[in-house]
């Protein structure tokens, strides 16, 4: 798989946030990107697109992105999601990992951190 063959859901309360990263990864070439403004959003786009990676912030209204996460893997335990946050790392990061995230990345993500988890899940190795 490459990186043009690859589908990706962008989650994340901040249109800023969105819109930096949709930009990124569309410039490297990822043939379809979608996005979510929140929790209960992204669980309703994975059905509808079921990308091969997400990009979740954790705090978010409606339904945080752990909730989100816990939500998609039930139902698509196959799911890679990758977790961000730039508060309170530490007990994110754990609470992620536990409920079943790809990986986990501090923000803002850099257009190399995005690049290595798109090039990792081209590989299937995420």
């Amino acid at each position: 798989m490459t990186l043009q063959d690859l589908t990706v859901l962008i989650c994340d309360d901040s249109m800023f946030a969105r819109k930096k990263l949709n930009m990124s990864i569309a410039a490297m070439g990822v043939g379809k990107v979608f996005e979510a403004a929140d929790g209960a959003e992204a669980i309703e786009k994975y059905d509808e697109c079921m990308p091969d990676v997400v990009f979740m912030d954790i705090i978010m209204p409606k339904v945080t992105g752990i909730d989100a996460l816990k939500a998609i893997i039930a139902k698509h335990p196959e799911a890679k999601i990758v977790m961000a946050s730039s508060v309170g790392t530490q007990g994110h990061l754990k609470d992620a990992l536990k409920a079943g995230a790809a990986d986990f990345l501090q923000k803002p993500i850099t257009d190399e951190d995005a690049k290595k988890i798109l090039e990792n899940a081209a590989k299937g190795v995420l």
